[in-house]
């Protein structure tokens, strides 16, 4: 009976990984969660890509929050239409660019650690001077600079575009495929479709105005040879009264 109970215990034994698994797994879970709660977007909680770039998103989410409680934000419209006009770029671009990227929501971090309204990764954001991604105004401005460098590296809007979702080491004169930038190309520019402004409507040629003719005096008829004034005729001598 005693060799019994000793080989259930055995078989009962919990193997060694199943205790560190959790401590493992734990602060990856919490990481995951908390990007989802708090940037307002899909995370699995058991993803183990790009920890290092979602925790510095939530890091500065953190940091910006106490500060965003009490001001508040101002619309991004007129944010977004200042940096177009600043950085020379195409009317709507940016807001059709944007609207792609987090629906306008300032307070958005991504799947892969992207934050703000533009979605900046903290490499980027660092590269551009940004030092708060969640304020509307310079993730703005940085957003705008970042784009308005690249469409003039490749003087494409559609290479523009996508060099800016996948960097410019990823476009070789055309749409790299990596199962995200080549879906997300054509999603900006739908929505460029609907936020750039009409083209201005062509005056219609200028019609000079068709001379009236001058209305013509008929012309006199002369009066035929035989109607010329003839000549008087002698009056006859009167007849002498005398007898």
């Amino acid at each position: 009976m005693g060799r019994k109970r000793a080989a259930r215990r055995e078989g009962m034994t919990v193997p060694g990984w199943a205790w560190w698994l959790p401590c493992v797994l734990a602060p990856v879970v919490l990481l995951n969660v908390a990007v989802a709660w708090f940037g307002n977007s899909f995370v699995s909680p058991l993803s183990f890509s790009f920890l290092e770039a979602k925790a510095g998103a939530l890091r500065a989410y953190l940091a910006h929050r106490p500060s965003c409680l009490m001001e508040g934000h101002a619309p991004l419209e007129p944010v977004i239409d200042a940096a177009e006009r600043r950085h020379r770029l195409p009317a709507g671009l940016l807001r059709a660019l944007v609207q792609v990227e987090s629906e306008t929501r300032v307070h958005r971090i991504s799947p892969a650690g992207a934050m703000g309204p533009g979605q900046l990764m903290p490499g980027t954001a660092a590269m551009l001077g940004v030092k708060d991604p969640f304020d509307p105004e310079p993730a703005i401005d940085g957003s705008a600079r970042y784009l308005a460098q690249q469409l003039r590296r490749f003087g494409d809007v559609r290479l523009a575009v996508a060099a800016y979702n996948a960097g410019p080491g990823s476009v070789n004169g055309r749409v790299p495929r990596n199962g995200e930038t080549e879906f997300y190309v054509p999603k900006v520019l739908a929505a460029w479709e609907l936020t750039r402004p009409p083209p201005p409507r062509k005056a219609p040629p200028a019609v000079k105005p068709v001379a009236k003719p001058k209305p013509v005096a008929p012309a006199r008829s002369r009066a035929p040879a035989s109607a010329a004034k003839e000549p008087k005729k002698p009056a006859a001598p009167e007849a002498n009264g005398r007898s």
